[in-house]
């Protein structure tokens, strides 16, 4: 199932959640103007590397938020950003809008140490925006659990579109993240290898701190 509209108005022009699509778009156009080589640096760079936060945190802390507008694909990009797009600007309103970009930059920092605790060691590069986005559909869930979402999905070869609440988006998007995530540990405990992949346990992380944390930054706020 993939969101393309809800039905919960707005009262502001979002503009920190447009400004934040607009941001991960450039640097991922950035990104695909690289050579293969530069890319590399460019996430050893500014993406979370595990084992160096590990051994050098004092040095490695900013790429918690820089990690956050990296894109590994197009399909990364697009996916995190329409969700972005659907949810972050009710939980904008909400909030106001500075307050807004702390919490979403607060989410995606903690989503990411989530996933370093799970592999301190791992010199795979951990990149995204989709901690700090589950960080506001954590927020959303809380505080518009009946609004409807216009949903794409997807039965074989039979697409349709349905209005379905956020909860049930929103709750099947953590359980397939608590499944995935808890398979992914059994995988690398049985192989006891090292692999690259979704960072599942960044969207949990993302998620909880999401739910944790709206309502200190006036989620239910009355105006």
């Amino acid at each position: 199932m993939f969101p393309l509209h809800d039905e919960n108005p707005i009262r502001i022009t979002p503009y920190f959640t447009y400004g934040l699509i607009g941001l991960n778009i450039v640097v991922f156009l950035h990104e695909v103007s690289l050579s293969s080589e530069q890319l590399d640096q460019f996430f050893r760079m500014y993406a979370v590397i595990p084992r160096e936060l590990t051994n050098n945190f004092a040095q490695e802390w900013t790429t918690l938020f820089t990690s956050q507008f990296l894109h590994g694909g197009w399909w990364h990009l697009i996916s995190n950003m329409v969700f972005l797009w659907v949810f972050g600007n009710n939980i904008e309103d909400r909030m106001g809008h500075s307050k807004y970009l702390i919490f979403y930059l607060a989410c995606g920092a903690l989503a990411a140490l989530c996933q370093w605790f799970i592999s301190m060691d791992s010199t795979i590069p951990s990149l995204g925006a989709s901690g700090a986005i589950a960080g506001v559909l954590g927020a959303y869930v809380i505080r518009f659990p009946q609004s409807r979402i216009l949903t794409l999905v997807f039965l074989g070869f039979f697409i349709t579109t349905i209005r379905i609440p956020a909860m049930i988006l929103i709750g099947i998007f953590v359980v397939q993240n608590v499944i995935s995530g808890l398979l992914s540990l059994q995988a690398a405990a049985n192989m006891a290898v090292e692999s690259g992949g979704v960072a599942y346990w960044a969207h949990i992380g993302g998620f909880a701190f999401g739910i944790i944390l709206a309502p200190l930054f006036g989620l239910f706020r009355h105006d």
